[in-house]
């Protein structure tokens, strides 16, 4: 297929249905449990992670891919009949992914045009900006266009997350800002919110219950919400989310999914996410 090809990282939290439905290419992130490392998506299932984090006790840990994989990727787009390689990555506050990418483009500098973009975003909010991107190119706009899309669509992307706990977060040392909250990790339902890429506090309730009903206003208290994203980590009170916002928000006009092993690695279990485009 020519034209341009959209390449991202497993952190974007769509399915490899809805990856290949897109042609959309993602280049998996490392999860390592203990001493085991698994490649995400290829030797670890999203039900097998949340299955081994509930079974095993351990909190696991991310890493990058090597630029060697990104590499490879943007080899095969090429082979493909690419014109060039639009990569959309995970935050770089949050991973070292997009320098894994950077390295690889500049590799292929004067072989293959690749431009590596920092959403400086992940799971839905990633996966939405992925989607439209690949939509644009196949419409036949070139990398430019497609590039300048993506760009408009950082600024206007948000994310809240309900958490269960703080622990995953904590060890992974992806807390950021939102240190604050570590002193009454015990006694608070944190809500946190991802600001120029990093993770910050956006809240704290004392009950679980509390927390989505915060969700749920902050949500109601944007003017305008396009493309709305809500994606979870084997919570089981997803359905009780669903049912707060459905009075405006109707299960049909979101985008449901499951937060996948690199964001559920910090996120936690039982972690809500809600993504969207502010008008």
């Amino acid at each position: 297929m020519t034209g341009v090809h959209i390449v991202t990282d497993s952190s974007c939290d769509l399915t490899e249905e809805q990856a290949a439905a897109a042609g959309i290419r993602v280049v998996p992130l490392n999860i390592r449990f203990g001493t085991e490392e698994f490649v995400d998506r290829e030797q670890l299932s999203v039900s097998d992670f949340y299955a081994k984090m509930a079974s095993t006790g351990i909190l696991p840990e991310t890493s990058a891919p090597s630029p060697g994989r990104f590499e490879q990727t943007f080899r095969e787009a090429a082979e493909a009949g690419a014109t060039a390689v639009v990569c959309i990555n995970l935050s770089s506050e949050l991973s070292a992914t997009m320098q894994s990418a950077r390295t690889a483009a500049g590799s292929l500098a004067g072989q293959i045009d690749v431009r590596v973009i920092d959403s400086l975003s992940l799971t839905g909010g990633l996966g939405t900006m992925v989607l439209a991107a690949s939509a644009l190119a196949a419409s036949g706009a070139d990398a430019d266009a497609v590039e300048a899309l993506v760009t408009s669509m950082i600024p206007r992307t948000e994310i809240y997350g309900a958490l269960d706990t703080l622990e995953n977060l904590k060890k992974g040392g992806r807390i950021g800002s939102a240190k604050a909250l570590l002193g009454s990790m015990l006694s608070v339902k944190p809500i946190i919110h991802i600001k120029d890429g990093a993770v910050e506090e956006a809240g704290k309730q004392r009950t679980r219950r509390r927390a989505l009903e915060w969700m749920r206003d902050q949500l109601f208290n944007e003017p305008v919400v396009e493309q709305l994203s809500i994606l979870h980590g084997n919570a089981e009170d997803i359905d009780v989310f669903l049912e707060m916002i459905s009075s405006r928000y109707p299960r049909e006009s979101i985008r449901l999914g499951t937060i996948g092993a690199v964001i559920g690695t910090h996120g936690g279990p039982g972690v809500i996410g809600m993504c969207y485009l502010r008008g």
